[in-house]
């Protein structure tokens, strides 16, 4: 059994991933449990709650991910058939190694499963040694740890973010000045540090262009969806970048000097994006990100005001972004 909190950190929600597959390749049964986020008022402890829990489920071993912070630990449980006790070993991620989380959930498991076979609860090829007795007991000097939140997630180690911010983008190489427009990000992680992402910007300030014969207003919304490395990471400061396709709407508001007249057009143009930034974790599960862009549309959009081509957009276009959001 895997505990995990109710609301994972991203290193947290990594370990569990790691966690869960390395039991599966050694042949055990995993099983995730929410801790709840509220004790119940009769006063029992998270240590009671494991242990009714490991009765109920007729569990053998469980992993207990510690997500109070630097460094990442991960409590493993073994419980004993004759007598009825409970062991537990405290292994922390290594400071300062890449790879830390990986080792971490690699030596857990040798843990809890060099104990089971000990124990006699499964043999060397992981298979259980006999029906689990009714109800373990656990010792008590481990209180402190086990009230600090472990974490996972279900199955997978899919994750859904959410991003709000901003976007300043310079539609045009010439004639067109920048504008700003509010931006929404989902973002779905795959394989650390992999995520699926989709990105919808628009609505916002709208640049004018004009010479003697009149002017036009131009707005663009913009929906692209792709891959980026943005996924959920224990690292406080990282690099990202991101390789998005979509679609872009132009719209021009045309008006003319009499005796001239202005009229109202609008276009849709596949749009390719690629970008380069970084994002900093902040107030635990949350991040700011920032990003520099540069769009590609087909066909692109040229603005003429009479006779005169004054402004040419998508060849390319550059933007920044910035925003703030979480993963659950």
């Amino acid at each position: 059994m895997i505990v995990r909190p109710p609301a994972p950190s991203p290193a947290a929600g990594e370990t569990l991933s790691r966690l869960r597959g390395e039991l599966l390749s050694v042949g055990l049964t995993v099983e995730v449990v929410a801790r709840p986020s509220v004790w119940p008022s009769d006063g029992s402890s998270s240590r009671a709650w494991l242990e009714q829990i490991a009765a109920e489920r007729h569990v053998d071993g469980a992993l207990d991910i510690v997500d109070s912070g630097p460094p990442a630990a991960v409590d493993v449980w073994t419980f004993s058939r004759e007598p009825h006790r409970a062991e537990v070993t405290h292994v922390v991620a290594e400071a300062g190694v890449a790879s830390a989380l990986e080792r971490m959930a690699i030596r857990s498991v040798e843990v809890l499963r060099s104990s089971l076979i000990e124990a006699g609860l499964v043999d060397s090829t992981g298979d259980t040694a006999g029906p689990r007795p009714p109800a373990p007991v656990l010792r008590s000097e481990e209180a402190g740890v086990d009230d600090r939140a472990p974490s996972p997630r279900p199955a997978p180690s899919f994750q859904v973010g959410l991003e709000l911010g901003a976007a300043l983008m310079v539609p045009g190489v010439r004639g067109v000045g920048p504008a700003i427009a509010p931006l929404v990000r989902i973002n779905g992680a795959i394989a650390a540090p992999a995520a699926l992402q989709i990105e919808v910007a628009g609505f916002g300030s709208r640049p004018e262009v004009a010479n003697s014969s009149g002017s036009a207003r131009i707005a663009e919304q913009y929906a692209l969806a792709g891959v980026c490395t943005c996924g959920p990471s224990p690292r406080r400061l990282r690099p990202t970048v991101a390789l998005l396709a979509g679609v872009l709407h132009t719209s021009v508001d045309g008006r003319g000097e009499a005796p001239a007249e202005g009229h109202a057009v609008a276009q849709w143009s596949l749009l390719v994006q690629a970008s380069v930034g970084a994002r900093m974790v902040a107030f635990s599960r949350y991040e700011l990100a920032v990003a520099v862009h540069a769009q590609v549309a087909e066909p692109y959009v040229a603005v003429y005001v009479g006779d005169e081509a004054i402004a040419t957009l998508g060849r390319p276009t550059l933007g920044v972004t910035l925003t703030f959001g979480g993963w659950r």
